[in-house]
């Protein structure tokens, strides 16, 4: 086994929105730095087969669907569109390929070195810790002060159902699907299987989506969660809550699904041409020589963390492999705050305050706490409603579902959550986060002029509304 010379300050291992952000700011703050990365391009799960993918195929489908139902009441007539599902495919692909190369000029800008293979972790003497690194070349020992562990997550399997290429898939499938399947099935009524689900729903596939609990995205304000599912079921997705997959064969014309009560009952089938198995996600440790280094996992796989210390000396966790929400921008919020930490600088996440979007149409996004939880921990809790019915863009746009929605202490006005489901609702939410992120209170949005006319006026006119002086546009 070859062995490096010189020790890096920090390795990170994984190249995801973590990783290759971490090594970014490590760069930028003079440390010498590596990333490992066994793909063959940059950028993890999220910018390969996920968020950056997702987000190309939920816009094409988006004007698909919008040829096909809703031009000719604008005025533009361009007769029934034609799907070209190899091109749409292909779009994609060159918008991954454009960022995951945007990265690699980032590393080369600021000095990082990329070790191409996979890194697992291989004890550690003399304040540095050794990071094999298996790639093409054979295997080659780097050893660091720091290491960073931002390896990410997976798809959750579902116990019973075995993924079957093009019939029983993961995103990374449903993403790359050859044909619109005449039937969707999606087990899982989270972000991911509702995106994926409205994207092939859009280009023609029939989608029914199974959840074990009785209520879609769990986590949501349930007020919300009601409202999108009744949009989602409006627009044609059929949803079967309260349901539990215990089974699944997959034959030549399809697969065939065993769905019984979650409660317990009489269970039945379910056929589809695809199913596409959205369950969540898992944290990816397996093989990292994590007991070389004294690291232990709790039961789900997760590293405990402790300001991103793992509690063993040079050691660090961020992103999806600890806890926190599984989400790209809060591991790169982790990398930033671990990396400065690193540096003798102060870093810090408030989880709190990051927040969610789904990417649907309309789209949903939520930051701090919901009427939920509040209510669950006996907060006294004002709130602020405006109806995009009611927004004069949304109006014009013919983009009036969904409303936003701010909940604001009784007593003291501070914003404890803000919930939005509405066009643009993920560019929306970033001024609630900005307010919370200063303490703000309902009346600093509601007494701050937004442009008009702006979906942003909804989100002031909910601040309005906690203290009850609403204006109806």
């Amino acid at each position: 086994m070859a062995e490096a010379a010189a020790p890096y300050d920090v390795i990170i291992i994984g190249g995801g929105p973590g990783g290759y952000n971490a090594a970014i700011r490590a760069g930028q703050l003079g440390l010498k730095a590596a990333c490992v990365e066994m793909r063959d391009t940059l950028g993890g799960t999220c910018l390969n087969v996920g968020c950056m993918p997702s987000k190309a195929m939920l816009h094409a489908s988006e004007m698909f669907e919008a040829a096909g139902k809703h031009f000719a009441g604008l005025g533009i007539e361009v007769g029934s569109p034609k799907l070209n599902l190899g091109q749409m495919m292909k779009q994609k692909d060159e918008s991954v390929t454009a960022l995951t190369k945007g990265i690699e000029f980032l590393f080369k800008k600021n000095k990082v070195d990329w070790l191409k293979g996979r890194g697992r972790l291989d004890g550690r003497a003399d304040g540095l810790t050794k990071v094999v690194v298996e790639g093409a070349g054979g295997a080659v020992t780097h050893h660091a002060r720091h290491v960073i562990i931002a390896t990410g997550s997976e798809p959750t399997p579902l116990p019973g159902v075995d993924f079957v290429p093009g019939k029983v898939v993961d995103s990374t499938g449903a993403l790359s699907l050859p044909a619109v399947p005449k039937h969707l099935v999606v087990v899982g009524a989270g972000i991911i299987g509702l995106e994926l689900g409205s994207v092939w729903r859009r280009l023609g596939a029939e989608v029914t989506v199974i959840e074990f609990l009785d209520r879609i995205t769990p986590g949501m304000d349930s007020d919300l969660a009601t409202a999108f599912q009744r949009v989602l079921t409006r627009q044609g997705m059929t949803f079967r809550l309260g349901q539990k997959v215990t089974a699944a064969k997959a034959g030549k014309d399809g697969v065939e699904l065993t769905v019984e009560p979650s409660a317990g009952g009489a269970a039945e089938t379910v056929k589809g041409d695809v199913v596409l198995v959205a369950i969540g996600r898992r944290p990816y440790t397996q093989g990292l020589g994590l007991e070389t280094v004294g690291i232990e996992t709790d039961r789900r796989g997760f590293i405990a963390n402790d300001h991103f210390r793992t509690g063993q000396d040079g050691l660090w966790v961020i992103g999806d492999v600890t806890h926190g929400p599984m989400l790209a921008h809060k591991a790169e919020e982790d990398a930033v705050a671990a990396v400065e930490l690193i540096a003798g600088k102060a870093g810090h996440v408030d989880y709190n305050l990051v927040p969610s979007v789904v990417y649907t149409a309309p789209e949903v996004a939520w930051v701090g706490k919901t009427e939920d939880e509040l209510k669950a921990a006996g907060v006294a809790y004002k709130t602020g409603k405006f109806p995009f019915t009611a927004n004069s863009r949304a109006k014009i746009n013919h983009e009036t579902d969904g409303f936003a929605k701010v909940l604001a202490d009784a007593t003291t006005d501070r914003i404890l959550g803000v919930h939005i489901m509405g066009p643009q609702a993920g560019e929306l939410i970033g001024e609630a986060c900005m307010a919370m992120a200063f303490s703000g209170a309902s009346e600093d949005i509601a007494r701050t002029c937004h442009p008009h006319p702006t979906r942003s006026e909804a989100v002031r006119q909910a601040a309005m509304g906690v203290e009850g002086w609403t204006m109806q546009a």
